[in-house]
């Protein structure tokens, strides 16, 4: 049986956009055309070190057509790098909420305890919530889930580390 939401999404509008995809990768992330993949931060909460990103998938998205053809289903290493984005963008609110110096670029440094659940078939959204489950100077761990309504599609453990 697959766990819980790692928190209770009853009570937070998951329709609204905190910060928008054109701020994600303004303010927080480098990258740039299809490694855009967030649409935007649905959900922060800086006192229980919780973050919710939305990925939009769409029977036009770059990857549909060579990603089972006929079949379309989101990739598994792409739903990560979601998460860790997710998680980098957390990691860097987090810090600005508790006064910490501004780190260097976050990169993604790991990925454990892995496993997807159900697939992420276009036109979908995927919520990714992550929680903090560690924090240092030179890395972060988050745990990570990705649900499409009510169905859990994966759940990992990100690491983060500071890049150069």
């Amino acid at each position: 049986m697959p766990p819980p939401p790692l928190f209770d999404l009853d009570g937070l509008n998951l329709d609204r956009t905190e910060i928008s995809r054109e701020d994600i990768y303004r303010r927080f992330l480098p990258h740039r055309h299809e490694f855009m993949l967030l649409g935007g931060i649905a959900h922060f909460d800086a006192e229980q070190a919780r973050i919710v990103g939305y990925y939009d998938a769409q029977p036009e998205d770059w990857w549909v057509k060579g990603h089972i053809p006929g079949r379309p289903l989101l990739p598994g290493v792409l739903m990560l790098e979601m998460a860790a984005q997710t998680a980098s963008v957390g990691i860097t609110l987090l810090d600005e909420h508790r006064g910490a110096a501004k780190r260097p670029f976050v990169g993604f440094g790991g990925v454990s305890d892995c496993k997807f659940r159900d697939a992420v078939i276009p036109p979908a959204r995927l919520h990714i919530l992550c929680t903090e489950a560690e924090n240092r100077p030179r890395r972060f761990i988050s745990a990570t889930q990705g649900w499409v309504g009510k169905s859990l599609v994966f759940e990992a453990t990100i690491t983060g580390m500071v890049m150069g």
